[in-house]
């Protein structure tokens, strides 16, 4: 039956600073990427809204062109009548029948002044629209020249540092592997903490190297002897020699 081999204090130690300088490399380079890759995709979700936006007053103008083609035929029809009852009246035989034809008459005249009416307050309605349509063009357009000048930024940084981040990544998880289970989560955990992600520092000139808290000189002596896991008191990273932490490289 294999033996699992057991791993002493200083090698879970060193294993810990192996992976956190991985780690410390790997947020270098997203901070040189720094808020590019948030800033292109909220661009781009605003450019596409922009879009949607364009998308509905072109639907809007159509439907009112639509609408004044409609009242123009009303317009042609009301005419095509009156023609028709102007000339019925030269063939009336009573008061009664010209003043019926006069009233329709007087009806489809209302009805062309209406839809002219309309027509008019259509074509307005269309002229306010196209200049909110012109606006929201220039705005895509404008968003979409910053837009390709962060893409630029974002791909020159990447094409720069994609094969040593890539370097890096391999090695981040081959380093996760060597760590203890247990002090991998909590080293996890510690580094989702703080923003600048150091979970693991080393004591110089006395105190911490995360948060620079005094260390006391026989805290200092247990950690130099390796036998156990010591973290801050102050911000609860984890501590190790300066000697072990400048032996280790990546």
């Amino acid at each position: 039956m294999a033996t699992v081999k057991e791993f002493s204090v200083e090698e879970k130690l060193s294993s810990l600073v192996n992976l956190q300088k991985i780690d410390s490399k790997l947020d270098e380079i997203r901070i040189l990427k720094g808020e590019l890759p948030m800033e292109v995709a909220d661009l781009e979700d605003e450019i596409q809204g922009l879009y949607a936006r364009q998308t509905r007053i072109e639907e809007e103008i159509n439907g009112v062109t639509e609408f004044i083609n409609q009242r123009k035929e009303a317009i042609k029809e009301a005419e095509a009548l009156v023609k028709k009852y102007e000339k019925q009246s030269e063939n009336v035989k009573n008061n009664r029948e010209f003043e019926a034809i006069n009233k329709e008459i007087e009806m489809q005249q209302l009805e062309v002044k209406l839809a002219e009416k309309h027509i008019k307050d259509a074509n307005e309605e269309i002229a306010e629209k196209a200049i909110t349509l012109e606006k929201a063009k220039k705005n895509i357009g404008m968003k979409e020249g910053v837009l390709a000048s962060k893409k630029s930024e974002l791909e020159k940084i990447i094409a720069a540092n994609e094969q040593e981040e890539t370097q890096y990544l391999k090695q981040a998880e081959a380093a996760r592997a060597a760590v203890d289970p247990r002090l991998l989560a909590s080293y996890e955990k510690i580094r989702t903490n703080y923003r600048n992600g150091l979970a693991v520092v080393p004591v110089e000139r006395d105190a911490c190297g995360g948060c620079f808290y005094a260390i006391p000189p026989q805290k200092q002596s247990e950690i130099r002897q390796h036998k156990k896991v010591m973290v801050c008191e102050n911000c609860g990273r984890i501590l190790v020699d300066e000697e072990l932490n400048n032996n280790i490289e990546i």
